[in-house]
């Protein structure tokens, strides 16, 4: 007795359709958006923690500015004035030295943050004194500025 296989695959089932072959490319398609998608906010999130570190270090370098010179009190509130306290031959009192840091501290705050504005209050009703350092900025996706605020003791 003779067997005669009969073939698995008849021949109108070889292969792969077109039908088939777009539905496949329509689904990497949608794939790939969404990888692209998160690639997007992924870049959009690091920008905004890289703001957020600049604000810390701005606000510390203000700290620093008013544990140097914590003579000069409230003349850190007041307005920022450029008395060239930065020479070796200029002698600045305590709150020119102040308004000084000041004016050097908000136009690093400017050049750094977008739309950056720098503040610092002071508060000698406490014991110590606080001050707190203000740095504001804008970004594109958020539509409030966004505020980061550090309270020192001197």
């Amino acid at each position: 007795m003779k067997m005669h296989s009969k073939p698995i695959c008849p021949n109108r089932i070889r292969g792969f359709s077109l039908v088939e072959s777009l539905v496949a490319l329509v689904v990497m398609s949608i794939g790939m958006m969404g990888i692209a998608g998160l690639y997007v906010e992924s870049l959009r999130a690091g920008k905004t923690a890289i703001y957020r570190t600049q604000a810390v270090n701005l606000a510390s370098d203000m700290a620093d500015r008013i544990r140097a010179n914590a003579t000069a009190l409230v003349a850190y509130a007041g307005a920022p004035a450029n008395n060239n306290c930065v020479a070796a031959l200029v002698d600045c009192t305590p709150a020119q030295m102040a308004a000084h840091d000041v004016l050097l501290w908000q136009q690093d705050v400017v050049n750094m943050m977008p739309a950056g504005v720098g503040n610092v209050q002071f508060n000698g009703a406490t014991a110590p004194p606080t001050y707190t350092i203000t740095v504001t900025w804008t970004e594109v996706s958020e539509p409030n500025p966004i505020n980061y605020a550090l309270t020192v003791q001197i």
